[in-house]
């Protein structure tokens, strides 16, 4: 049985958030406005936020393990750089934290093989030559749902390509507590992001912005400066017509609605607000306005990134403290799952 202070340990908070980001470098303008600003937002609201760098999960793929570890830091530095407080939030690295791996062999069990084959991503990463993909890639899904369910988090911010996984978490939930009679694991629900849940590419608004994409155009990296981002706006394919004042005029120009999604979530406004006040111009006059807001907003967040770069014993207490804290919430609740399924604990 665990003991009393195990049990405080708990108790579930009416909402708890986790969410975790892969260390695999190249951070970009998608991710700060698809997933990090979002986070740093609900610091304000009626969550407890716990957010981590998943570095399990990027080994799925194989990595250097001293760019793993750069990389790692990297993603930590973005976070706090962006407005994470780490007093506040929980902030760590998930290989700090071994109830995650320990959890996810249990889910590797719970999971059922059609589940894991209709997962999309592990379609589209492993292509034609699944059969030389790691095991790890198609069975991750299962630790993301460890990742979650370790904290009892009843909600996850979402972009549309992970709500598939969410869909699983929710499904493996649901299972272990109907296979042992319990009502242990919360059913989580998802956060839909905000303005700018998926950012497109500066050279195709019909593909997300991604560092993988060959031309450094495509997208705007977290490191660029002042004159890199009101190059890449300037040269962003665009159509000849003038911005609609109204949404119904986007319809079928994925370049400027990716510009004025943009735009948007950099102001902190609805994509209808940033119609009625760029209304009429045309790509020519818009474009400098759009850059001159993505250099006073991400240049601070990019000189903190560097300055904690050049720290980087700060940032290594920072992520120690917080799988500290990550612990005290994860260890009781591993030790109940073990108690329930019926695994011996001397």
């Amino acid at each position: 049985m665990v003991d009393k202070e195990k049990q405080s340990s708990l108790k579930k908070f009416e909402k708890r958030v986790f969410s975790g980001v892969q260390p695999t470098g190249g951070l970009t303008l998608g991710n700060y406005l698809g997933a990090v600003k979002r986070f740093v937002e609900m610091q304000s609201e009626d969550y407890e936020t716990i957010y981590c760098v998943v570095d399990q999960h990027a080994i799925t793929a194989w990595q250097n393990p001293l760019e793993l570890r750069e990389n790692t830091r990297q993603i930590a530095a973005f976070f706090i750089a962006a407005g994470i407080d780490p007093n506040s939030a929980i902030l760590f690295n998930q290989s700090a934290v071994p109830e995650h791996a320990q959890l996810g062999w249990i889910f590797n069990c719970v999971a059922r093989m059609g589940w894991m084959q209709r997962m999309t991503q592990f379609k589209d990463k492993a292509g034609k030559n699944s059969q030389n993909a790691a095991l790890g890639l198609f069975a991750y899904p299962a630790l993301m749902a460890a990742d979650i369910l370790l904290y009892h988090a009843t909600h996850v911010p979402v972009g549309d390509d992970q709500k598939q996984h969410l869909e699983l978490t929710r499904d493996i939930a649901i299972k272990f507590n109907h296979d042992y009679k319990v009502d242990f694991f919360p059913v989580t629900e998802p956060v839909i992001g905000g303005t700018a849940s998926r950012v497109m590419s500066l050279r195709d608004g019909t593909k997300k912005m991604s560092k993988s994409d060959p031309s450094d155009l495509s997208r705007i990296n977290m490191g660029d400066d002042a004159d890199t981002i009101f190059l890449k706006f300037k040269k962003a394919k665009t159509d000849a017509g003038a911005l609609p004042s109204e949404i119904p005029g986007l319809k079928n120009r994925p370049e400027a609605e990716n510009l004025i999604t943009i735009y948007s979530a950099l102001s902190n406004q609805s994509i209808e607000s940033t119609l009625k006040e760029v209304g009429g111009k045309q790509f020519s006059e818009f474009k400098p306005i759009l850059a001159e807001l993505a250099v006073e907003l991400l240049s601070p967040i990019s000189t903190e990134m560097n300055r904690l770069m050049q720290n980087s014993e700060e940032i290594d207490i920072i992520l120690s403290k917080g799988a500290d804290r990550a612990r005290k919430i994860a260890g009781p609740i591993l030790q109940k799952t073990y108690e329930i399924i019926g695994m011996l604990q001397p």
